[in-house]
């Protein structure tokens, strides 16, 4: 895709047509070192969100509503490092769109729904988190893997119809981005009553329910460990519900972590594209946006530290233990 110029000339998108956008000067060092990291980035994220994918797919011991939400979000992450990723990389190093005004759209929709469905998913885990440790009794009758199937399936309708509506309304049919910029960019201007809705709709509130039952859900495990530890001094061994209480709970504050995390990584690209009178630099809005992406090769990891059966499930498939008979029986709990 490069084209090979004197130095001292100016390399464009599309050479032979006169709108086309300047592109972006790098020596051939430059250019191997960025694909090869970009495709690392793409392949790391892309496997340890499968692995995490077969194990809750294959092993029927996992096949629990929390861990069925894990599976959403894994998938969500898997088609970042699939498609967002490669396609995102491409464009930052060659610094030219070049597939075309209808892939723009279509990529700007994909790449909404992924991450606003990321986002959504760690929600309705911190509410499976919220009732499993704060009503226990509760959870078991009403939190059902059928019931967790139906909103996660929900939760995926929901992004695609919004974003879909977002994009649509504000790239196929506004067409001042392409009188304004060059041939072979991919921008995406949108009105600033679609922005506060997006800023709503996609961050802020999602937000202020993960912090809000996150704050519960601490205050409630730390209560409820204070009991077991009296339990432990009066008696010498741990009744079931007790045991099960400790394990929601560390639970709860692996998935904290992963909810943590994720802010961390969101909350400065919203606050910076809030306000719209504020120029923000390419290179900071660049960093920004693959701090991003590269959260979804983050919490794979996390489950490895923290999660036993995820460690014991990898270990199975790497050694093809998988394709044993009766494979799927083995309790990695």
């Amino acid at each position: 895709m490069a084209y090979e110029t004197e130095d001292h000339e100016t390399q464009y998108c599309f050479p032979a047509i006169n709108s086309s956008c300047i592109k972006t000067k790098r020596s051939s060092h430059e250019y191997n070192i960025m694909y090869v990291f970009f495709s690392l980035l793409s392949v790391w994220t892309v496997f340890l969100n499968l692995l995490v994918i077969i194990s809750v797919s294959h092993y029927k011991k996992l096949h629990t509503p929390s861990n069925m939400l894990i599976l959403s979000l894994a998938l969500s992450d898997l088609l970042i490092g699939l498609i967002v990723i490669p396609v995102e990389a491409i464009q930052l190093i060659e610094a030219c769109w070049y597939f075309g005004d209808i892939f723009c759209g279509l990529f700007l929709i994909i790449m909404a729904v992924l991450l606003s469905t990321t986002l959504n998913n760690l929600g309705i885990i911190a509410v499976d988190r919220f009732l499993a440790v704060c009503y226990p009794l509760q959870y078991e009758r009403t939190v059902t893997t059928t019931k967790t199937f139906i909103i996660i399936c929900l939760c995926w309708f929901y992004s695609t119809a919004f974003n879909t509506a977002l994009v649509t309304n504000n790239y196929y049919l506004n067409s001042s981005h392409r009188t304004h910029g060059c041939y072979g960019e991919c921008t995406f201007v949108y009105s600033f009553a679609w922005r506060i809705a997006d800023e709503m709709v996609s961050i802020f509130l999602p937000c202020i329910v993960l912090i809000t039952l996150y704050l519960r859900i601490f205050y409630i495990a730390k209560q409820q460990v204070k009991v077991i530890n009296s339990l432990i001094k009066r008696e010498k061994h741990l009744t079931t519900n007790s045991v099960k209480r400790k394990s929601e709970s560390k639970a709860a504050l692996t998935l904290g972590i992963i909810v943590v995390i994720h802010l961390l990584c969101w909350l400065p690209v919203y606050i910076c594209f809030l306000p719209a009178s504020i120029e923000v630099p390419v290179p900071v809005i660049n960093t920004m946006l693959w701090t991003v992406y590269c959260n979804s090769g983050l919490n794979p990891v996390v489950y490895a530290l923290f999660y036993p059966w995820f460690r014991k499930s990898v270990k199975h498939i790497l050694t093809l233990n998988i394709f044993r008979p009766s494979s799927s029986l083995i309790n990695n709990h």
